[in-house]
């Protein structure tokens, strides 16, 4: 079964992607770091509940699809 965080990452990308975002456009979006956000989406990062949050709001999704494993 694929971590938690790795199902964030691949959601995170594919949204991002999606909106047709740059990692800095969605960093700047966030208040976050570019390189943050890639760490998050390589699954390299551990991220707080804080960021998630920051996360969704950018991408206007609600935190629990960013988690949600693919059926």
């Amino acid at each position: 079964m694929t971590s938690l965080r790795m199902v964030f990452a691949e959601n995170l990308r594919a949204k991002r992607l999606a909106l047709k975002l740059s990692q800095e456009e969605l960093a700047a979006l966030c208040g976050l770091h570019r390189t943050y956000i890639s760490d998050i989406e390589r699954g390299t990062r551990n991220l707080s509940i804080d960021n998630v949050e920051r996360i969704a709001e950018a991408l206007k999704v609600e935190p629990a699809d960013l988690m949600r494993r693919p059926s």
